[in-house]
């Protein structure tokens, strides 16, 4: 018999890109999630337990306990095969693999560390204010090149290996967080670019995860456990979160 999808419990809110994929690909493939959405410099003692680098998410299930979102994803694809996240060829495998780590490393530099990072968490976690010059650099000096990189590789039409895969999710899901930054992209410098993520966002899970999002970005923890059961996605009875922020070993 095939392996049926077996209740996850995901820890991490969808404000989070790397949670947002991660749900998308649950929803994808069918696997049912109950989800803690908790900021992660909230997390307390039981947090750092399963994620010792204090970041989310985390998915807890019947086999794994994983606090990495590229991991969790290839768990998900290997036991849960389809619809697949890969494409068929070990060429294009290996062209996806190459976009999903470009998302984590570069991409996530640049748009969660020197910008959303910036604009968001350092004012609204941390009470600190913005060191605008910086972030005014990273938008106009570091972003650039992230974009031209990606506008040389968007697919004219559909996505960038064949059917939608891990690649168009890893790239398209970190553009909402500059959205939440107040940064707007020249859509006649990267057209292509711009284009490929939207198609991404409304053909897949995406869409209703981001749209979601939107609503949670603007919410207190609390009023955001109710937009997630009124969304259809079940929380957990109880939280790993605490009420005071903390640093982790690999904060900005």
């Amino acid at each position: 018999m095939p392996d049926l999808p077996a209740p996850a419990t995901i820890i991490g809110g969808a404000v989070s890109p790397y949670v947002r994929k991660v749900l998308a690909v649950c929803a994808l493939k069918g696997v049912p999630v109950t989800i803690d959405p908790i900021i992660p410099f909230f997390g307390g003692d039981r947090f750092t337990a399963v994620s010792p680098l204090r970041r989310v998410p985390v998915l807890i299930d019947d086999q794994v306990t994983i606090s990495d979102s590229a991991v969790i994803c290839q768990y998900l694809d290997e036991r849960y095969p389809d619809p697949p996240l890969l494409p068929s060829t070990p060429a294009d495998r290996a062209r996806a693999r190459w976009l999903e780590a470009f998302a984590a490393t570069r991409m996530s530099d640049v748009i969660m560390w020197q910008v959303f990072n910036e604009a968001v968490i350092k004012p609204g976690i941390w009470g600190r204010p913005r060191d605008v010059a910086a972030l005014e650099r990273g938008v106009a000096e570091a972003l650039p090149p992230v974009l031209d990189y990606l506008e040389g590789v968007a697919p004219a039409e559909g996505y960038v290996v064949g059917p939608l895969s891990i690649a168009d999710l890893s790239v398209a899901v970190l553009f909402r967080n500059l959205t939440w930054s107040r940064v707007t992209l020249d859509a006649a410098r990267w057209p292509r670019t711009l284009a490929w993520v939207e198609r991404t966002v409304t053909g897949s899970p995406l869409g209703a995860l981001s749209a979601l999002a939107d609503r949670l970005v603007r919410m207190t923890p609390a009023a955001q456990r109710e937009a997630y059961e009124a969304a259809g996605i079940p929380v957990t009875p109880d939280s790993v979160g605490e009420a005071t922020p903390r640093r982790g070993p690999m904060t900005v």
